[in-house]
């Protein structure tokens, strides 16, 4: 059996477009995922954001539970920096009590901060054709004063997110119904106790959700796509941590990667050249624009302090035709033995978008 494939969808806003248009074509995404054969279909959560639709995960997931049928459903992840773990069991807990055993419940330890990889090992190397580029310097983004307001809309005034190894902890004691207070109360969730969940734990480097997610036996999800300096360090990281949990015998990773497909490489990487023009909203802390056309992604003039803060993220977007993708994602898969591989795309139309994941699927299929 070949490497199962997830859709992470983040609900993009082309320009010209809206929410409510974004919204209806990332349903009819999922409905077309599902019959492709992809196995997940993630969403991701993002706030103030223009050019980003995807703000609430359990309500997104809602909806498209009622369009589908048997693909599983998850979020990637919740950002847990603003949230507490009662809040995100009382929420998957009703998803499953309506839909059962098709959730993942994807948990960040995120909440707003940007994605950085803290890497010991050499960067900016090619590991069997696989591009590990030198890490992305976040101290722009987290200075913005866009990330400050974030922080202080989803907060309540003077709260301080939990330690995260004790929430995830929390979580699970909630889920497995064996929580107890420090003076002993029993909290007994309805719905959320015994729901049949996949729990998974999201990470862009080696360090803290690496760790926990090894340490507690979970899956675990490398974000090669927002951050592919950490990529192997992930991957090593959580493997070095796992012991072995009820739901877990053995490590389970995925590893995500942005790619275009179209019929013929010329054609994939007009497809992608609003891809660089995008992610430079993001890095500067602008907030995510809505995704450009090609032609007016060529009306940016760029500076070297520009192409210097989207490198990392070209470098590692796979473009072209549907065998030459995957001929890159089997090089990813290969060089961090990933069990499964998540895979996103945004092109300016829609239709571009359900393309390239037609194409990828029909591909992979044939492996």
């Amino acid at each position: 059996m070949n490497t199962p494939l997830t859709v992470l969808d983040l609900i993009p806003i082309s320009s010209g477009s809206t929410a409510s248009e974004a919204l209806r074509n990332s349903i009819d995404l999922a409905q077309h995922a599902e019959r492709w054969g992809y196995t997940r279909y993630w969403f991701a959560e993002h706030h103030l954001n223009p050019g980003v639709a995807g703000t609430s995960p359990s309500v997104l997931l809602a909806v498209t539970a009622a369009q589908t049928s048997t693909i599983r459903l998850g979020s990637a992840a919740l950002q847990m920096g603003h949230r507490t773990a009662l809040s995100a069991v009382e929420e998957f807990g009703l998803l499953d009590a309506l839909y059962p055993g098709r959730f993942d419940l994807g948990l960040g330890r995120s909440a707003g901060r940007p994605a950085t990889a803290r890497s010991s090992a050499p960067v900016g190397r090619v590991v069997p054709g696989l591009t590990i580029p030198p890490p992305f310097n976040p101290e722009v983004m987290l200075k913005s004063p866009r990330l400050a307001l974030q922080k202080a809309l989803l907060q309540l005034p003077d709260a301080r997110p939990q330690n995260y190894p004790e929430l995830i902890r929390d979580v699970l004691a909630l889920i497995s119904d064996t929580y107890r207070s420090p003076t002993g109360e029993r909290a007994h969730v309805v719905p959320g106790a015994g729901a049949d969940l996949e729990i998974w734990i999201l990470g862009s480097s080696g360090g803290e959700s690496a760790m926990v997610a090894g340490a507690n036996g979970l899956r675990f999800a490398a974000n090669y796509h927002v951050a592919p300096a950490g990529v192997l360090d992930a991957a090593d990281g959580y493997r070095a941590a796992f012991t072995p949990s009820s739901a877990l015998q053995q490590p389970y990773l995925s590893v995500s990667a942005d790619v275009v497909v179209a019929d013929d490489e010329a054609a994939a990487r007009e497809l992608a050249t609003g891809y660089g023009l995008w992610v430079r909203s993001i890095r500067t802390a602008e907030g995510a624009i809505p995704f450009p056309t090609p032609e007016e992604a060529r009306l940016h003039r760029w500076t070297e302090a520009d192409r210097a803060l989207v490198a990392d993220r070209i470098a590692t977007q796979f473009v072209g035709t549907a065998v030459q993708v995957a001929d890159h994602l089997e090089r990813l898969r290969d060089a961090t033995s990933a069990d499964e591989l998540v895979i996103t795309t945004i092109t300016h139309r829609h239709r571009d978008r359900l393309r390239s994941y037609q194409l990828l699927a029909e591909e992979w299929a044939r492996r």
